[in-house]
């Protein structure tokens, strides 16, 4: 359950012009799973992990069209090359924290050498995200471990997916308040193909805060052109539309765009990363034949794809903010939540709320 009980929906909030998916997330993508381990220990360990699965089974011998765009480069992505290359996703997408990319990529590495079918697998491209968490979390400590990553991918599932301080979003400030884990989702109507888009984002970033247009950051006096902008922000874009690696990447850049309309300006500091994936179809690792043959969507039916990623990314990023609750970590640094019931009230007085 999401660790409180409204989102911005609930106060009348609306985010553009499409409709949501039955939940608001990620795993409206029929067959997407997602599965989080929160470590919240002591006063110091404030992290976790994040895992995204397009598909309950062999990631390796069924993979996924995909496609990364990269916003700003100050990050640690792992894997970026070979998907750019192949235009295919291997291994589920994991998020953590900066120092813990190389502990989740061995334990991914381990997942998938185990699955059956994989006995002879030599190469693996695991694909691991991250955001610096380490004002509030003891990152040089990596707590992050091996059975940490497994656990999330053990427990990945449909239904409902947790927002605020879970998972990787545990130790994380966005904007200058409590940042983590949101999610939401987009479904077009059936004169555009009926397909869903679902965003899942991990907030760590800085700028000036726009909600629903509203320059919220102004109006609370909450921005400073010196601190609280640098960070980064990990954006998943899943999809059942068949897409190709091309129009991918071209689905990715417009999730960037929503990222822009919540305020982030993707700053020197910050490590900005889409990752875009089709679960419309699979590439077999083996096959006999000598082509793949699919159908995708020619490039003048993408648009409304284009709309519903900036929509959803958008609305995943404030849903993250509405979620997150105030934590106190590290060295006793604390980071309030949004105030709420003021943001309510400033984009109320504007005609925001529905």
């Amino acid at each position: 359950m999401a660790q409180t009980p409204k989102r911005p929906r609930d106060y009348g909030i609306r985010f553009g012009v499409l409709p949501t998916g039955p939940l608001n997330a990620v795993t409206d993508v029929p067959g997407v799973l997602v599965g989080q381990v929160t470590l919240k220990q002591d006063q110091t360990i404030r992290t976790g992990v994040t895992a995204i699965l397009p598909h309950s089974g062999n990631q390796f011998q069924q993979k996924n069209p995909a496609a990364i765009y990269i916003g700003n480069g100050f990050g640690k992505l792992m894997g970026y090359s070979q998907v750019e290359e192949l235009g295919t996703l291997e291994t589920p997408i994991i998020l953590t924290n900066t120092l813990s990319v190389p502990t989740a990529a061995d334990a991914l590495i381990d997942y998938t050498l185990a699955q059956k079918g994989n006995e002879q697998v030599r190469s693996v491209n695991a694909i691991v995200g991250e955001t610096n968490d380490g004002y509030l979390n003891d990152i040089r400590g990596r707590h992050v471990t091996k059975q940490h990553v497994l656990d999330a991918l053990k427990q990945a599932k449909t239904g409902a997916v947790a927002e605020g301080n879970v998972g990787a979003g545990t130790g994380t400030v966005c904007f200058g308040f409590k940042g983590g884990i949101g999610t939401s989702s987009r479904k077009l109507p059936a004169s555009l193909g009926g397909y869903t888009v679902g965003a899942l984002v991990q907030t760590n970033f800085g700028g000036v805060l726009q909600i629903a247009g509203v320059p919220i950051g102004v109006a609370l006096g909450r921005y400073d052109f010196k601190k609280n902008l640098d960070g980064s922000c990990m954006m998943v874009v899943l999809t059942d539309a068949p897409l190709d690696a091309r129009n991918l990447k071209r689905l990715a850049k417009r999730a960037f765009m929503g990222l822009a309309q919540t305020g982030g300006i993707a700053s020197n500091g910050s490590g900005d990363y889409v990752i875009a994936v089709s679960t419309a179809y699979q590439v077999l690792h083996e096959t006999t034949s000598s082509f793949d043959e699919q159908k995708v969507l020619r490039n003048d039916n993408v648009s409304p794809l284009f709309m519903a990623a900036i929509e959803a990314t958008e609305e995943a990023i404030i849903n993250s903010l509405f979620a997150a609750q105030t934590l106190t970590g590290d060295q006793g640094h604390q980071i309030e939540q949004l105030p709420v019931d003021k943001v309510v009230d400033l984009i109320r007085k504007a005609g925001q709320v529905r």
